[in-house]
């Protein structure tokens, strides 16, 4: 997890983004443990309730489950969970405008296909 916080949304609410991306990009798997909320909140020197907060966010998402005396683990379930939302929130969000813009420069499904990501030009 990235040290940094900003000052754009709550630190547990950025925690609680930080484990879905980890979750997402397969970093943590179903069944994995989180770390200790002591462990995070002196390796990010944020407060424990701020971690515990974050966490709990996951635990009421189902996202994450907690086993008495063990710890909290990763859902069976969890990331498709999330991509479903993640899609859903990117189709009703975000590719209308990616769509109208696609439409105003007349590019073809052929074009975006070739078309180089950006992204990957500056490796």
């Amino acid at each position: 997890m990235d040290p940094e916080w900003n000052d754009s949304q709550p630190i547990y609410r950025q925690l609680r983004d930080r484990v879905v991306a980890m979750i997402l990009d397969g970093v943590l798997g179903e069944g994995d443990p989180l770390p200790s909320v002591r462990h995070v909140a002196a390796e990010y020197r944020v407060n424990p309730l701020t971690v515990l907060k974050g966490y709990q966010q996951l635990v009421d998402d189902g996202l994450v489950e907690k086993k008495r005396g063990l710890g909290l683990f990763i859902n069976a379930g969890a990331r498709d969970l999330l991509l479903r939302g993640e899609r859903e929130r990117f189709l009703a969000e975000q590719w209308p405008a990616i769509h109208a813009t696609i439409r105003r420069l007349g590019l073809t499904p052929r074009d975006l296909l070739i078309a180089p990501p950006k992204a990957h030009e500056e490796r």
